[in-house]
């Protein structure tokens, strides 16, 4: 048996259909384009949700040292933000947005590095909550790892009764210990991967345990590599070492377009099974609509319940 794994808030209206969907392993909520207040609504329907659904497993999503846009300054010759995180790189350099489909030149950093001011700007409008991809080598990322407000979404999700969680952008074991110590050393942490400084920490640091999953984190993680072809190694180095591991995001995008998933999405999630992977999680892009996800979740049972045929 595969699991999936798909992301929802319970204000969306599908909701409660996928909760009490059993064909579904778990749901992950993503803090990312979620604020404080927001947040509290939220968690205040979540008692009922589980209750009603059976005890579907539900995990939260930390957004540690990921870099995201708080604040958008009005301009019209240029762009202008702040980010979560104050950071140093060399300028002038490139800056990827909307998941590497568009992009735009750093001009200058301001403001201790939180403030990035640019060379016009991307096609495409840039939202508050968004992430960029900054690859030059000289890009540090300072300060603390969590934000007041991802401290303060993280007490409340603790005091909701939640224990399982996702931890974004993970690179180090300090990532790890720190985060542990806020959630507890018991509790589930699923850690994404997605960059190449994460590759390296699971290629030379990472000790598996048994509340520790590694997450392949598909949608940052290959943006973020050098050469695309890289997230092949990556995608079998992870799951060399952490047999749990998890593949997510990128999976089954042809259903965004078409009704039927492409051919080349059936052979990947084969690939991805003969690799050995159990576990899989859809990205939110198809998690957003009801129809996208409904599509996506009979493909994947569709795959799941052949699969084992289809390879004797």
């Amino acid at each position: 048996m595969i699991d999936l794994l798909v992301t929802l808030w319970p204000s969306f209206g599908h909701f409660p259909r996928f909760m009490g969907d059993r064909r579904l392993a778990g749901v992950r909520m993503n803090s990312a384009m979620i604020t404080v207040p927001e947040l509290d609504r939220e968690l205040a329907s979540i008692h009922a949700a589980v209750r009603d659904a059976g005890g579907m497993p539900l995990y939260f999503d930390v957004k540690g040292r990921q870099m995201r846009v708080t604040e958008v300054h009005e301009n019209e010759s240029y762009l202008d933000i702040t980010l979560n995180h104050p950071i140093t790189v060399k300028t002038p350099t490139e800056v990827l947005f909307k998941a590497g489909a568009d992009f735009a030149v750093l001009d200058h950093l301001e403001e201790g590095g939180q403030r990035l001011i640019f060379q016009g700007g991307p096609r495409y409008n840039v939202f508050p909550g968004e992430s960029l991809h900054i690859r030059h080598h000289s890009l540090a990322v300072h300060g603390s790892i969590f934000t007041v407000a991802e401290c303060e979404k993280i007490a409340m999700v603790k005091q909701a009764g939640i224990t399982r969680w996702f931890l974004s952008y993970v690179e180090c074991q300090q990532d790890v210990d720190q985060f542990c110590e806020m959630v507890g050393q018991d509790a589930e942490v699923w850690l994404k991967i997605e960059s190449q400084k994460g590759l390296n920490y699971v290629a030379q640091s990472f000790v598996k345990k048994p509340n520790l999953v590694l997450v392949e984190a598909r949608g940052d993680l290959y943006v973020e590599l050098e050469h695309p072809h890289e997230i092949l190694a990556a995608t079998k180095l992870i799951l060399a070492k952490d047999p749990e591991a998890c593949v997510g995001s990128r999976l089954l995008l042809s259903v965004v377009n078409e009704p039927v998933p492409s051919c080349a999405d059936w052979s990947e999630l084969a690939w991805l099974a003969d690799l050995g992977y159990k576990r899989m999680m859809l990205c939110d892009e198809l998690c957003l609509k009801e129809d996208l996800l409904s599509t996506a979740v009979n493909a994947f049972d569709a795959f799941r319940r052949n699969y084992p045929q289809a390879t004797t």
